[in-house]
C-alpha cells in the first residue's frame, strides 16, 4: 500500500478493474471510499494483532472476506498497513508468481519511507536475512537445497524413538496427582528436547530457548531483545561445530556442498528453530485440543471412528500452526483479487483464511458446510505449509514429532479429559501463530514405565530385615509400592536438584513411599487401558 505525497495523485496500472477508464480514482463498492495507490480512504484498517486475531480469527477472516473480497487491507501495528490474502486461488497465485511477488523484504515501502520503528515488534518476522525465506531465484534454490538435504539425513525411525523417549520422560515427571497442562508441561517442552539433540545444543539450553522463541513468534514487547540473544547463542554453536563437527543438523548444514557462510548457517538455524519448533508446538497443542473436545474422534453416529492422523490433517485445515505468514512484496504495480496492489506493498499469506475459502470448501468438505464438521480423511490440499517454491521443507520431520507426541500421550494416559470447559481455553494474541495459552487436563490411569534395575556398588550388601510370613498378595503389593516409590523419588530428585541417599543408608518404607494411583499396579486393568489407547489412536 502507498500513501500519496501531498499534492500528488497515485496512478493506477493500466486496465485496473478497481478504477474507471477515465483515469480518475472513483469510489468503489468494496471499500466505500477511494483507493489512492491501494490504500482505502476513510475506512479504518482492521488490526491483525491483539485480541481480535486471538479470540475469533475465523470470524475476523469471514468479515474481511465479506467486506473486501479475497484480498483485504489490514494493519499489522499502528501506522503499518499491509494486505491479507484470504482467497485460496489468490494465495496460490501469490506464492507461485515469484517475478511479481518477491520474498525479498528489502522491497517493502514502509521501512524505506522511515515508517517502521527500529524497535518495532515486526522486525524479527519481517527483517531481511540471507536465508531461503528471503531470497528468490538461484540463491533461494541453493539455500533450500542445503536445508532440504540436511533434513533428509535425519533418520525417521531414530527421530520417532527420540521423540517417544522425550515424551515418556516428560509424562513421568508429572507424578500421579492426575493433573497437567499439556501446553506448558508437554507441547512447549517436547520439541525443544528433540531439537536440541538434532542441532547439537546442550539439553539445559531448552528452557531458555522456549522463552526466546515464544517472544519472537508472538511479536511481543521482548521480541527484538529475544531475537538478538537467540542469534548470539547460535553464533557460538556454529563456531563450535566448524572446529568440532558431530552427527547433528548444524554440522551437516556446514558440510553441505552449498558452502554456507557462518552468517548464512546461523540464520538458517534461526529459521529451523523458530519455524520448526513453533510449528510443532502449536500443531501438537491444537491436535490435543481437537481430540479432547470433538466427539467425532471417539465414535461417529454411524459407528465409525477417526484417528490421530485424521486429527492432524483437520488441524492443518482448520487451525494450522501458522495462521498467517509474512510475506510477499510487490515488485511492480499490479492487481490481485480485485485490489490495486502498489509496488512495495506487503502481502501477508492468510493460510487459515485461504483454507476456509468457499472456493476450497467443495472438494474438501464433501458437501458439508464447514471443514470443521467434515471428515477430510487424507486430503492434504490445505495451504498450512505454504505453496510454490517456498513450501516448507521440514513438514515430514514435523509430522513424525507431532504424531509420536500425540500417540505416546494417549497411550500413556488414555483417559485424558479437559479440566475446564472448552470455551474457557484461551489463545495467544499472535498475528502469526495459532497457539493455546494452556490446555489443563485431568487423568487417572497414570502408569509409570518399569524402572531399570539400580546399579549397586560391589561392596554393597542388602540390609538384614526381619523376615515375616507374607501372603502372595501382600508380597506383590509391597514390591509394587517399593518400585513405584523408587521411580517417583528419582524423578522428583532430578527435577528439584536434590540427591538420592546412598543404597546402604536408605530403606524404603510404607510411611514415606509415594503411593500410586489406586489400581495402577493391577495387570488386568493396565491391559484394558492399553487396549483403549490402541483404539483411540487408530491402531
Amino acid at each position: 500500500m502507498t500513501v500519496p505525497e501531498p499534492g500528488t495523485t497515485a496512478v493506477p496500472p493500466p486496465g485496473c478493474p478497481a478504477h474507471t477508464a477515465g483515469g480518475g480514482v472513483p469510489p468503489t463498492a468494496a471499500h466505500g471510499g477511494t483507493l489512492p495507490g491501494g490504500l482505502p480512504v476513510g475506512v479504518p484498517l482492521t488490526p491483525l494483532y491483539g485480541s481480535a486475531v486471538a479470540d475469533d480469527p475465523h470470524g475476523l477472516y469471514a468479515r474481511l472476506r465479506a467486506q473486501y473480497g479475497p484480498v483485504a487491507p489490514i494493519e499489522l501495528e499502528p501506522g503499518v498497513e499491509s494486505w491479507l490474502v484470504l482467497g485460496y486461488p489468490e494465495l496460490l497465485e501469490l506464492t507461485r508468481n515469484e517475478a511479481l511477488f518477491s520474498k525479498d523484504s528489502r522491497r517493502w515501502r514502509v521501512p524505506a519511507e522511515g515508517r517502521l520503528a527500529a524497535d518495532s515488534r515486526l522486525q524479527p518476522m519481517t527483517s531481511w536475512r540471507p536465508t531461503l525465506l528471503n531470497l528468490d531465484g538461484a540463491e533461494h534454490q541453493r539455500l533450500r537445497a542445503a536445508v532440504a538435504d540436511t533434513l533428509a539425513r535425519v533418520d525417521h525411525r531414530q527421530l520417532r524413538e527420540t521423540t517417544e523417549a522425550a515424551a515418556d520422560a516428560l509424562i513421568d515427571s508429572w507424578g500421579p496427582d492426575g493433573t497437567a497442562d499439556l501446553v506448558a508441561q508437554y507441547a512447549r517442552r517436547l520439541p525443544l528436547l528433540v531439537f536440541t539433540q538434532l542441532l547439537g545444543l546442550p539439553d539445559e539450553a531448552g528452557a531458555h530457548l522456549i522463552r526466546l522463541i515464544s517472544h519472537i513468534a508472538d511479536s511481543g514487547p521482548e521480541s527484538v531483545r529475544a531475537n538478538q540473544e537467540f542469534q548470539t547463542l547460535l553464533v557460538d554453536l556454529v563456531r563450535q561445530r566448524r572446529t568440532t563437527p558431530g552427527a547433528d543438523l548444524t554440522s551437516w548444514l556446514l558440510a553441505h556442498p552449498a558452502a554456507l557462510t557462518d552468517e548464512e548457517a546461523v540464520h538458517h538455524l534461526v529459521v529451523l528453530m523458530i519455524a520448526g519448533n513453533e510449528t510443532t508446538i502449536c500443531w501438537t497443542g491444537n491436535t490435543l485440543r481437537l481430540l479432547l473436545t470433538d466427539r467425532r474422534f471417539r465414535a461417529t453416529l454411524t459407528g465409525g471412528r477417526l484417528t490421530v492422523a485424521d486429527a492432524l490433517e483437520e488441524v492443518l485445515w482448520r487451525d494450522p500452526p501458522t495462521q498467517n505468514f509474512p510475506g510477499r512484496w510487490a515488485t511492480s504495480d499490479t492487481v490481485l483479487g480485485g485490489q490495486f496492489i502498489a509496488r512495495g506493498d506487503m502481502l501477508v499469506l492468510g493460510l487459515a483464511a485461504a483454507n476456509a475459502d468457499p472456493a476450497a470448501q467443495g472438494p474438501v468438505a464433501h458437501g458439508h458446510a464447514s471443514i470443521g464438521h467434515a471428515s477430510i480423511g487424507g486430503n492434504r490440499a490445505h495451504l498450512a505449509w505454504g505453496a510454490g517454491k517456498h513450501v516448507c521443507p521440514a513438514q515430514h520431520p514435523a509430522r513424525i514429532i507431532v504424531e509420536t507426541a500425540v500417540e505416546t500421550l494417549l497411550h500413556r494416559l488414555p483417559d485424558l479429559q479437559l479440566a475446564v470447559p472448552p470455551h474457557e481455553l484461551a489463545w495467544r494474541p499472535s498475528p502469526w501463530s495459532r497457539a493455546l495459552i494452556s490446555l489443563p487436563v485431568l487423568y487417572s490411569a497414570f502408569t509409570p514405565p518399569r524402572p531399570p534395575a539400580p546399579e549397586r556398588p560391589s561392596a554393597w550388601t542388602p540390609p538384614q530385615v526381619p523376615q515375616t510370613p507374607q501372603t502372595p498378595g501382600t508380597a506383590l503389593r509391597a514390591a509394587s509400592r517399593a518400585a513405584s516409590g523408587t521411580a517417583l523419588r528419582a524423578a522428583s530428585g532430578t527435577a528439584s536438584g536434590t540427591e538420592e541417599p546412598s543404597p546402604s543408608s536408605w530403606t524404603p518404607s510404607d510411611a514415606t513411599s509415594t503411593a500410586r494411583t489406586p489400581g495402577s499396579a493391577e495387570p488386568a486393568r493396565r491391559s484394558w487401558w492399553n487396549s483403549l489407547a490402541g483404539w483411540w489412536s487408530g491402531r
